[in-house]
């Protein structure tokens, strides 16, 4: 017999989560968050969730909050004999720490990892992680969802002549061939070189954009430095129009000032992350049908690899 299903949502992420219980069929469960006066909080279910697979809908991009919030609910759950207890995490923050990149640095990642495992998740959905290796760092089960599920229909849809995909750096090389194979389209490179964290000294492309309608493709778009240089930069070199696909927009510090200043004719982003402001060159397309179809699929015990077209 198949346990109920309940969904519940961290306060990060409410307004994708009604999008997923909507499409999922079902209502969003009660929680309610006591606070005290120096910022600590604690959640509590208001229904029973004994014997149920629950999914606990959150993204950890800092704050701190957002993660503790996750950690918190997750080991409530388990506490109240939860039988599965999934943690649905669109946007998995901590991410860009998933390898010693110099002395003396944490890895980040794997220890949010293991914390999540500890405070009782049983599963985890997440979706475009900053890195394909982080699935490791769990002993629980990942099911790891693609944008590109998203993305590809839509630039599609565009019916752009002369496409040509783009990763803003090496990185990001792998996920641009995967689009362009799809879309077959060419595909070009950048090469960046940074002097700190945000902030780069120095970038060159590397393959023919002239008279191409680009679309870069990246898994996140943090203070917009990258697409802003990228998109300037393959405009001097006589590309057609320069767009962004990027799956998780943090957009933070003066990011909406760059893509507005910028050459991308548009930015386009999932609501993985609920904070994003109104603005002409940004296009918001909801991931909210492809967690609830994935979530549909793990309750049923049925498979998911219908969700990954790229």
């Amino acid at each position: 017999m198949i346990p109920e299903a309940k969904i519940f949502s961290c306060n990060q992420s409410k307004e994708l989560c009604d999008k997923i219980a909507e499409s999922y069929g079902i209502p969003v469960g009660k929680v309610s968050f006591s606070h005290y006066s120096d910022g600590e909080f604690q959640p509590s279910f208001e229904e029973s969730v004994r014997g149920a697979r629950i999914f606990i809908v959150g993204s950890t991009n800092p704050s701190s909050e957002n993660l503790m919030e996750m950690l918190l609910m997750l080991d409530a759950a388990k506490r109240a004999s939860a039988r599965h207890i999934t943690a649905v995490i669109p946007y998995f923050g901590w991410a860009r720490q998933d390898r010693k990149d110099k002395p003396r640095v944490p890895i980040g990642a794997k220890m949010i990892a293991k914390i999540i495992e500890a405070a009782g998740a049983t599963r985890i959905i997440t979706m475009d992680l900053h890195a394909d290796q982080i699935q490791g760092f769990f002993e629980k089960p990942v099911d790891h969802l693609f944008a590109s599920t998203i993305f590809v229909p839509h630039i599609k849809s565009l019916n752009l002549d002369n496409l040509t995909i783009a990763s803003p750096d090496m990185g990001g090389s792998k996920r641009a061939y995967a689009y362009s194979r799809f879309l077959e389209s060419d595909v070009v490179i950048c090469y960046k070189q940074r002097k700190k964290a945000n902030l780069i000294s120095h970038m060159e492309l590397i393959g023919d954009v002239e008279g191409k309608n680009v679309v870069l493709v990246d898994d996140m778009v943090d203070t917009a430095g990258t697409l802003a240089h990228a998109a300037n930069l393959m405009i001097e070199k006589g590309a057609k129009s320069v767009r962004a696909v990027c799956t998780h927009a943090l957009l933070s510090r003066d990011a909406y000032t760059k893509i507005d200043e910028s050459k991308l004719e548009q930015l386009i982003v999932t609501d993985s992350i609920n904070n994003i402001k109104k603005n002409s060159k940004i296009k918001v397309l909801s991931c909210a049908e492809l967690f609830a179809s994935t979530m549909y699929n793990v309750h049923h015990n049925k498979s998911i690899s219908s969700k990954f077209i790229v």
